[in-house]
């Protein structure tokens, strides 16, 4: 054999080991990024199932529903649209969608503006210690249960023996009817709404706040920014995400209502407090509508639905990341 015909058979050799070794590599990269894979659906495996159970097929479940009518004794009899046409000329239904959206505004509103308030007079004003002290009685509402606050606040806004008059009264205001009047239970329901659950948005403007650098605020200070003026021009914008946030989970959380109408008056007087929630559990559970029942909810899930797309579609504007 020649000297030329050796150096070839090496080279071909070689290059056939470096193939196979590069199909080994290969081979071992397909198998970890299979292991990686399924490894991976195995962490997912029970956050996805446990959203298909609990949130896919009780909605599924409710839209089929909403088509039928059903008393839970007899069996379903197809009904197709009735029920929503149903809803549509119901006026106590009509009325719970307008108090739910008052509610929701308001509530929201006081909601966010509190918590905004309290968190920028505790971010830098006071001792550390005392902040969180601050900040754990704020919260502290928040993991309590809503029905059994509600029956505290029941006790509180009795207009014969509640404390909330008998305040009012040492300052020469007459007793208040707040559960048992028109204009004033939908405030009553509110303000207890409210001190429940601010503790969550003021939490966030907190972290919100604690993320925001300090020397964009020193950079204010030098430029003769100072107090509401140097809010309104770097914190507000700085802070938008976090209100964003807020927003949308307030939002949510308020057109879905219940505990503290239903145990603070029932949604009466009349329907002056009821709730969306409130006719779905009536409908459902005291008059065995569920069909009506399910009809209400998938419209209470458009809205919901219809109301966080606009918030994101609004948010491109007005919401500025650093």
């Amino acid at each position: 054999m020649t000297v030329s015909s050796a150096a070839g058979a090496a080279h071909t050799e070689g290059r056939q080991a470096a193939a196979a070794q590069a199909s080994r590599h290969s081979r071992r990269s397909r198998a970890r990024d299979r292991g990686s894979r399924v490894l991976a659906a195995l962490f997912l495996a029970p956050t996805v199932i446990g959203i298909l159970v609990f949130t896919v097929v009780p909605i599924a479940g409710s839209v089929v529903l909403s088509l039928f009518h059903w008393d839970v004794i007899d069996t379903p009899r197809f009904a197709g649209a009735a029920n929503y046409r149903e809803v549509f000329t119901d006026d106590t239904v009509l009325v719970s969608f307008s108090n739910t959206l008052l509610f929701m505004v308001v509530a929201v509103a006081l909601q966010l503006l509190l918590a905004l308030v309290l968190a920028l007079a505790l971010s830098d004003r006071l001792p550390g210690w005392l902040r969180s002290a601050f900040r754990s009685a704020f919260f502290f509402p928040l993991i309590l249960s809503a029905a059994s606050i509600s029956v505290v606040m029941k006790y509180l806004f009795n207009q014969d023996f509640g404390v909330v008059n008998w305040l009012l009264g040492h300052v020469g205001v007459d007793p208040v009817p707040w559960l048992t009047s028109e204009h004033s239970a939908m405030a009553a329901v509110i303000l207890v709404y409210v001190w429940q659950q601010f503790g969550f948005s003021f939490l966030l403007f907190v972290g919100g706040l604690n993320n925001i650098p300090k020397e964009i605020h020193e950079a204010a200070s030098l430029d003769g920014a100072s107090g509401l003026r140097k809010h309104l021009a770097v914190t507000l914008p700085l802070l938008s995400p976090t209100l964003l946030v807020a927003s949308v989970v307030g939002i949510i959380n308020a057109l879905q209502v219940f505990e503290q109408p239903y145990v603070l008056t029932d949604g009466g007087p009349g329907d002056a407090t009821r709730t969306v929630v409130m006719v779905i559990y009536q409908s459902a559970f005291e008059q065995l509508r569920f069909g009506t029942a399910s009809a209400v909810g998938v419209l209470l899930f458009v809205l919901i639905m219809t109301v966080t797309a606009l918030q994101f579609r609004l948010s491109r504007r007005f919401v500025h990341y650093q």
